[in-house]
C-alpha cells in the first residue's frame, strides 16, 4: 500500500492503532544505508545525511536506522537529514524510523503550504517559503521577478529532516557554515533550525533590496518626459510578484514570533533569543513590502494621472485647432450660401478684404490660445 494510502487509512482510523499498522508496514522494509547518495535507494532524493556529536561532524558510512538508533541510546548528537523532493514512497520508510506525524508527513511530501509551525509530540514541525530574485534585463508585463519554493524541517531531540521543494534554497553553504561553527552546531537540532530560519529570511532581505531597483526604475521611468507612454503592465506585473512575495514572508511572523517567545520542549531558551534577532529582521522585510506595496500604487496613481493631463492637453490642442479652422469655414459659408443680393459680392476689394479677415482671426485666436498654453 502507498504512502497516501496509508494517510487515508490513518486519518479514517483517527486512533493510535492506525499509527501502528502503518509503522508496521514500513518496518518490513529492509535496511538501508542512507548515510551517501550513492548507496541510497532514494537516489538523488537524499542530499546529505550526516550524525554530529559535540558540534564536530562524525565520519559516516553506517547505516542510517544503526546511527539513529545509536544516538537515541547515547543521547549524545543528532542526525541532519537532508532531502530533496522526496516522493511518498521514498519518504515512507523515514517517517517510521523518525516516528513523524502523517500529517506532517503529507504536508512535506506534497509542498504547497503556507508558513507555519505545528508541534506533534516531541518533533516540531516548520514550513519555511523560500525565495529568489529573478535576474532580467529589462522589466516587461510578463517579466517573472521572484520565484518561490519551499524547505519543511522536522526537528526532534536528535534528528533533523530538512525537505527541500524547488530548483533554489539549497541548504549546502548552511551546513558548511554551521559545520566551521562547532560551538553554536554543538546546541543540538534547535541550532539547525534557527540557522535555516535566519537564511530564509536572509535571503528575504536580499530579494527586497533587488525589487525595490525595480521599483526605482519603474518609477523614474513614470516621471520621465515620456512617462505617460509608459506601459502600465509593467506595474501590474510587479504588483503580481510582489503580492506573491508577500505571500511567502507575511504567514512567517506568526512563527517566528512563537518560536522565539513560546517555551516549546526542544527549543532551549538560549536559542530562543538568536529567533528574536530572525524576527526583527522578519518584521522590518515585512514592513519594506507593505512600504513596496503602497509605493507602486502611489506610482500607478501618478502614471493614470499623467494619462488624464495628457491626454487633457490633447484634447485642448485638438480644440484650439478646431476653432482656428471655424473662422474660415464661418466666412466662407457666409458667402457659400446662393443669394442674389449679399454684400460686397461686385465689389473688387471684397475677395481681398474678406483673406484679411479671416488672417486676422485665425491669428488672434492663435496669439490668444498660445498665450494661455493650449497650442
Amino acid at each position: 500500500m502507498s504512502m497516501a494510502g496509508n494517510l487515508r487509512k490513518v486519518t479514517s482510523l483517527g486512533r493510535v492503532d492506525g499509527l501502528r499498522r502503518v509503522a508496521g508496514l514500513a518496518r518490513r522494509r529492509g535496511r538501508v544505508d542512507l548515510s551517501h547518495p550513492a548507496r541510497s535507494p532514494l537516489g538523488s532524493t537524499v542530499v546529505n545525511c550526516v550524525t554530529y556529536r559535540d558540534g564536530v561532524r562524525v565520519p559516516g558510512g553506517r547505516d542510517l536506522v544503526e546511527t539513529v538508533e545509536q544516538v537515541r541510546k547515547s543521547g549524545d548528537g543528532f542526525v541532519w537529514l537532508g532531502l530533496h523532493e522526496p516522493t511518498v514512497q521514498e519518504f515512507e520508510g523515514i517517517a517510521d524510523l523518525f516516528d513523524l506525524h502523517p500529517l506532517a508527513v503529507e504536508d512535506a511530501v506534497e509542498a504547497h503550504q503556507r508558513p507555519k509551525l505545528e508541534r506533534y509530540g516531541n518533533t516540531l514541525f516548520a514550513v519555511f517559503k523560500t525565495v529568489c530574485y529573478v535576474e532580467h534585463k529589462e522589466l516587461t508585463a510578463t517579466s517573472e521577478v521572484v520565484n518561490t519554493g519551499e524547505i519543511m524541517v522536522f526537528v526532534g531531540p536528535a534528528f533533523v529532516i530538512s525537505v527541500r521543494h524547488g530548483r533554489h534554497g539549497s541548504l549546502g553553504p548552511l551546513r558548511e557554515e554551521l559545520e566551521a561553527d562547532s560551538q553554536q552546531l554543538a546546541k543540538g537540532p534547535a541550532a539547525v533550525l534557527h540557522a535555516i530560519a535566519d537564511h530564509v529570511v536572509d535571503d528575504y532581505l536580499g530579494v527586497t533590496d533587488a525589487v525595490q531597483q525595480d521599483i526605482d526604475q519603474v518609477e523614474s521611468d513614470v516621471f520621465a518626459e515620456n512617462g505617460a507612454r509608459l506601459d502600465p503592465g509593467r506595474i501590474y506585473q510587479l504588483k503580481r510578484e510582489l503580492l506573491e512575495l508577500k505571500r511567502a514572508v507575511a504567514p512567517l511572523n506568526r512563527p517566528i514570533q512563537e518560536l522565539a517567545t513560546t517555551p516549546i520542549r526542544v527549543i532551549a531558551p538560549e536559542i530562543q533569543a538568536y529567533f528574536r534577532d530572525v524576527s526583527d529582521h522578519l518584521l522590518r522585510t515585512t514592513e519594506q513590502i507593505a512600504a513596496f506595496d503602497e509605493l507602486l500604487n502611489s506610482i500607478l496613481q501618478a502614471h493614470l494621472a499623467q494619462v488624464s493631463v495628457t491626454q487633457n492637453e490633447d484634447m485642448r490642442r485638438i480644440t484650439a485647432w478646431a476653432a482656428l479652422i471655424a473662422v474660415p469655414t464661418m466666412v466662407t459659408g457666409v458667402y457659400g450660401m446662393n443669394f442674389s443680393y449679399m454684400p460686397e459680392l461686385r465689389w473688387k476689394l471684397g475677395y481681398p478684404l474678406v483673406l484679411v479677415v479671416i488672417a486676422v482671426g485665425c491669428l488672434v485666436l492663435y496669439r490668444g490660445f498660445k498665450r494661455n498654453g493650449w497650442l
